[in-house]
C-alpha cells in the first residue's frame, strides 16, 4: 500500500473548489444569484424558460441584454425589474 503525497498546491486547489461549491449552494438557497451579470443559461434556469423563449424576449425588447464578444449577458436587477413591472395582481 503506497503513500499518497498531498502538496500545498493540492490543498489550495481543493479549497478553491470547496469555496465554489459553497457559493453555489448559498446561491441556490437564497433563490437568486450573487452575480450582477448572468449568462443566457443562468437566465433560462432562473426563469424556467426555453432558449427560444429567451430569444423571443430579447427580440421583442422585453429583457435587456449586453453582448460582448458573442456572449450575451443580462443584468440580474433588470430581469427582476421586468418581473415586477409585469406583475399581475390577485383578483381576490
Amino acid at each position: 500500500m503506497g503513500a499518497t503525497i498531498i502538496t500545498t498546491e493540492d490543498l489550495r486547489e481543493f479549497k478553491l473548489e470547496l469555496l465554489d461549491d459553497i457559493k453555489e449552494l448559498l446561491q441556490n438557497q437564497n433563490g437568486h444569484p450573487t452575480k450582477k451579470w448572468l449568462k443566457s443559461n443562468e437566465v433560462r434556469n432562473l426563469l424556467g424558460i426555453s432558449p427560444g423563449t429567451l430569444q423571443n424576449l430579447r427580440i421583442n425588447g422585453t429583457i435587456p441584454y449586453t453582448k460582448v464578444g458573442g456572449v450575451l449577458y443580462y443584468d440580474y436587477s433588470e430581469i427582476m425589474g421586468v418581473l415586477e413591472k409585469n406583475r399581475v395582481p390577485n383578483k381576490f
